[in-house]
């Protein structure tokens, strides 16, 4: 039976490892309660967009790394607002510029919850991990970069699932980096595109909006609703194109499996 001191001691080594996975966990819990993930939308864009402009032309660089900073903010702490992001970095960057600071972004907080994963808990799971879990770490990390590559590609699958997963399944490192960089790629130039042309759908739904209000009058907000919804620019054809991108992932997977099977 352990005593208070080992009790103790235990619970000392557990919060050292744990630390930084908490501290994640509770600044991602106080952005969401005091409510500042609501600034990424595309409404608070299309509002604020001369503003932004104007912070841009008064100092590319730094406007620049500061969306940077914001984007790996936004996936280290888990939050929602990464398509949005994406959109606004091709609308106020330009299509190459946007992507490519997305994608510099994305991986950035990627690595981040990577790296605490792996620290708080991978090396716990892998000295504990049954007989099952063993064979499925190993499993997956003999074909680490296909799955990878094709959990990234497709966009079913939650980001903040993807980037927490590896840590915990062993995963190395630099194949990490490599399949996140590669993954994100076709997604996030074609969300930059469309934030490219942002400019033509802001001022038609706006259009659109203040004729709703003139035609109902004074107390018609409710029946007006402007609204601008990233997950419209997720289209059938997309997510076809990316789930296509991904099963050839998982080629050479298919083909070892073949060649392990007996005569």
């Amino acid at each position: 039976m352990m005593t208070a001191s080992e009790g103790a001691q235990a619970a000392v080594l557990w919060l050292k490892r744990l630390w930084p996975l908490v501290l994640l966990f509770a600044a991602g819990g106080l952005v969401l309660a005091m409510g500042w993930h609501r600034y990424l939308t595309l409404q608070e864009l299309a509002e604020n967009r001369q503003t932004l402009r104007g912070l841009m032309d008064a100092n590319m660089a730094l406007s620049l790394a500061a969306f940077i900073a914001l984007y790996a903010a936004t996936v280290t702490l888990s939050l929602p607002g990464g398509a949005v992001l994406t959109i606004a970095g091709g609308f106020l960057f330009g299509w190459f510029l946007g992507g490519v600071a997305s994608i510099i972004g994305a991986t950035i907080g990627a690595c981040a919850v990577f790296l605490v994963a792996r620290s708080s808990l991978g090396d716990f799971l892998a000295a504990r991990a049954g007989p099952w879990l063993s064979r499925f770490r190993q499993g997956f990390q003999e074909d680490a970069f296909s799955y990878l590559l094709f959990l990234r590609l497709v966009p079913i699958f939650p980001f903040w699932l993807v980037n927490l997963a590896p840590g915990l399944l062993g995963v190395s490192f630099a194949t990490y980096v490599v399949t996140t960089i590669l993954g994100i790629i076709p997604g996030t130039f074609a969300y930059s595109l469309a934030g490219n042309g942002l400019d033509s759908l802001i001022e038609a739904q706006q259009a659109m909006h203040q004729s709703c209000l003139a035609k109902i009058g004074p107390g018609g907000q409710e029946s007006c609703p402007y609204a601008l919804d990233p997950g419209a620019l997720l289209t059938p054809e997309l997510i076809a194109g990316l789930v296509a991108l991904g099963l050839v992932a998982l080629v050479p997977v298919v083909v070892k499996w073949f060649r392990r099977r007996p005569a």
